[in-house]
């Protein structure tokens, strides 16, 4: 990937991983990026996953050859977590001259990792500090940006002030392998990943935003995915968006359970009376057989969520209840939600869905609650109408 002449990308791509994090389903792989900072000294930032490192080593070869055989001076450790640190001990292995640079926390971890925190190499990093890797003026200088929580705590951001480039850390990264040409561009993976990664730590990303705020960022690269460059203010827009828990567009999502089928007839009709009524967009989601972090994207994006489901031992759906549990553990907030339930004798998984909700924030349920027994009668489409109209208010 292109970045200017004297930042060349030496990150690789994984077309072998099926699941991210062990959850995350990535049919379309995942990058591991690192880059090289040219200039009077040399620095490297951050490593890759453990699995890559003789491929990691040899792009940096790479790129030292064709500058004329050098070394590198240091290595800038933004993020601990293994995906982008597994192979810092095989870097400082190879280049035992080179420094460590990084967050006061992630030497703790690297203890932890290594059993050793590099203590002869260290140069410890916070909110404000810089490093120079020119003697003149007009050469690269690093600012580095505290980013706790972002989405790990010991997590620091890199602004270089020659190139206007912030080197992100995981914020601003998506899923897909960089060689992957995603038709859907690429917001799509990325709301997905912040929502299933990043998502709970909303206050913090808003606070670095605040810090941005402050800088002219020409480009942006991130750990994940592919380098930034044209319209960033769409990206800082995006991003404030999703961690202030914004709405990003405009329509409803209906996400629901069935057993026997009852269910998913009420939720087709509704979604049917919805896209009828002029409802912008409708989207429609099997929570038993989709992408669960699909569903939850889906949730943040749109204002209003109409849950469907089958009441179960007495209580919430099982599928239906993790997908509220994945919401809630991420701040899920400000949003109106309408209520579908089945039940064969005793319908209550509407009382067990309001329930999951009493810690969120700012969740208005709307009034006109559906309650299904067991088949869906006239009556009931009535109800499905004015759930409907209320919910497009």
């Amino acid at each position: 990937m292109k970045i200017c002449d004297s930042i060349k990308y030496v990150g690789v791509d994984d077309h072998e991983i099926d699941l991210f994090e062990g959850q995350f389903e990535v049919p379309n792989g995942m990058a591991y990026n690192s880059y090289v900072i040219l200039d009077d000294k040399i620095a490297v930032m951050d490593s890759v996953d453990a699995h890559f490192g003789e491929e990691w080593l040899s792009n940096i070869a790479g790129v030292l050859e064709a500058a004329g055989g050098r070394k590198p001076d240091y290595l800038v450790v933004q993020h601990m977590e293994m995906d982008h640190s597994a192979n810092i001990k095989a870097f400082t292995d190879k280049y035992p001259e080179a420094k460590i640079v990084g967050s006061k926390m992630s030497f703790n971890m690297m203890k932890s990792m290594f059993g050793t925190d590099f203590a002869d190499r260290q140069i410890v990093a916070g909110e404000g500090t810089e490093l120079e890797l020119g003697a003149a003026a007009g050469d690269h200088t690093l600012k580095f940006i505290a980013a706790p929580n972002v989405h790990w705590p010991e997590v620091i951001m890199t602004y270089d002030v020659k190139e206007k480039v912030l080197f992100a850390a995981d914020a601003f990264g998506k899923f897909g392998a960089n060689d992957y040409d995603d038709p859907e561009g690429w917001a799509c993976e990325a709301r997905r990943y912040y929502f299933g990664i990043v998502g709970k730590f909303g206050p913090q990303v808003q606070a670095v935003l605040k810090k941005a705020e402050g800088l002219e960022i020409k480009t942006i690269c991130s750990l994940h995915g592919p380098v930034l460059s044209d319209n960033i203010k769409y990206y800082l827009d995006t991003y404030n968006t999703w961690s202030s828990y914004g709405v990003e567009s405009e329509g409803i999502v209906v996400n629901y359970t069935s057993v026997y089928g009852s269910t998913k007839k009420a939720a087709e009709k509704i979604a049917e009376i919805l896209k009828a009524k002029g409802c912008p967009k409708v989207a429609l989601n099997d929570l038993a057989r989709e992408d669960i972090y699909e569903c939850v994207e889906d949730a943040f994006r749109y204002g209003k969520m109409i849950l469907a489901t089958t009441t179960y031992c007495g209580g919430v759906f099982p599928k239906m209840r993790e997908f509220i549990e994945h919401l809630t553990e991420r701040n899920y907030q400000n949003r109106k939600i309408g209520l579908i339930e089945n039940g064969s004798w005793v319908p209550s998984a509407a009382k067990g869905i309001v329930a999951m909700f009493e810690g969120s924030k700012d969740i208005t349920f709307a009034e006109n609650k559906v309650t299904i027994k067991i088949t869906m009668t006239e009556e009931n489409e009535a109800e499905l109408e004015k759930l409907a109209d209320e919910m497009l208010k």
